[in-house]
Order: structure tokens, then C-alpha cells, then sequence
């Protein structure tokens, strides 16, 4: 159970910030990069829940913001032993696999692309087109991280799959205005 009395300590005064096992990282750290790539993303679709609320979509992303905060402690929690317990939050693959059922069943009710999409449309389009590439980042720097020490793959892959699941919810978000496409060399 969390319990916060201070939100400062000071500890992270000399650019460094402490790890679930209590170890301290550099805050450029890619590890440290990783989560607080993941807490941003998930601040966006705060900001897209905005304009989703009291619909499917929401629920969905309500969920969503549950799983970054497990996928953001599995990435603060470092070692080679990714079984999540009671004490250890782990990303694992129902997690994934319910991403991905969602990602099919919006999917089954959309027109086949004919064209890449531009971000934009409606403002929840919009801002899960930034969630979805804010995602991508927190993503590279997990695979970054995973060069140089264990990261749970389980992790990677909800990130991966995640991008994915938000750049589909943006079409659906879009589906009565239609998606905005890229011409290409429409400006030359």
C-alpha cells in the first residue's frame, strides 16, 4: 500500500531519484527515462478522458491508466525475476491479451486504411494520436534500458501493443468525421 506524508524528500536533489529496491539511478537514466516516459503518456489520457467520458472509451482508457501505473512500478522495479507477488508489480500477459481483444473488437467495426493518418480530428483523436506517440517513446527507452540490464518483455510489449490499441481508439474516435488522411506531395 502506498502512503505519501511529504511529497518532497530532497533526495532527488543531486539528479538522481531511488528505484523500487531502494537504489538509486542518474534521472537520464533510460530505466528512470522509461517510467517517467509511461507517467507522461498516462497524463495524456487524462487529458483525453476529457473528451471520452461516460462511454466505452473511457472505460477503457480508465483501465488503461491503471496498467501504466503497474507497467511504470514493473519498469521502476529492477532485477531478472519478473513474477509479479504482492509485493511486486509486473506487467503480465492478460494484460496484453485484453489490450489486444479491445484493439479487435474496435478494429472489426472500421474501414480498411487506404492511406497513413495525420494526427487530429476530433480533440480525442487528437490527444490519443500524442498519447499514442508519447508510448512509442516510453517503449524505445524500455528496449533501450532492456541493452544494458533485465526489463520485463512483458512490459515491452504492453507498451507496444498499447501504441497500437490508442492509434486504433483514435480511428474509432474519428469514424464519424472520418480520419484524416496524408496525401502525399498534395503540397509541392
Amino acid at each position: 500500500m502506498v502512503k505519501l506524508n511529504k511529497i518532497y524528500t530532497r533526495t532527488g536533489d543531486d539528479g538522481s531519484t531511488g528505484l523500487v529496491d531502494g537504489s538509486r539511478r542518474a534521472k537520464f537514466d533510460a530505466r528512470i527515462d522509461a517510467y517517467g516516459t509511461v507517467d507522461e503518456a498516462n497524463s495524456v489520457l487524462g487529458i483525453v478522458r476529457l473528451h471520452t467520458a461516460a462511454t466505452d472509451a473511457d472505460a477503457m482508457l480508465a483501465r488503461i491508466q491503471n496498467d501504466l501505473f503497474d507497467v511504470g512500478a514493473d519498469l521502476a522495479t529492477p532485477g531478472d525475476d519478473f513474477t509479479p507477488s504482492p509485493m511486486t508489480l509486473r506487467a503480465v500477459q492478460a494484460q496484453v491479451d485484453r489490450i489486444e481483444a479491445e484493439i479487435d473488437v474496435m478494429n472489426a467495426n472500421l474501414a480498411a486504411l487506404t492511406s497513413f493518418i495525420l494526427p487530429g480530428g476530433t480533440p480525442a483523436a487528437a490527444y490519443l494520436h500524442l498519447a499514442r506517440t508519447t508510448v512509442r517513446r516510453a517503449e524505445r527507452s524500455a528496449v533501450e534500458a532492456a541493452t544494458v540490464e533485465p526489463i520485463n518483455p512483458l512490459a515491452i510489449t504492453y507498451l507496444n501493443r498499447l501504441s497500437d490499441h490508442l492509434f486504433v481508439l483514435a480511428r474509432v474516435m474519428n469514424a464519424a468525421t472520418g480520419d484524416v488522411l496524408w496525401v502525399p506531395g498534395a503540397n509541392r
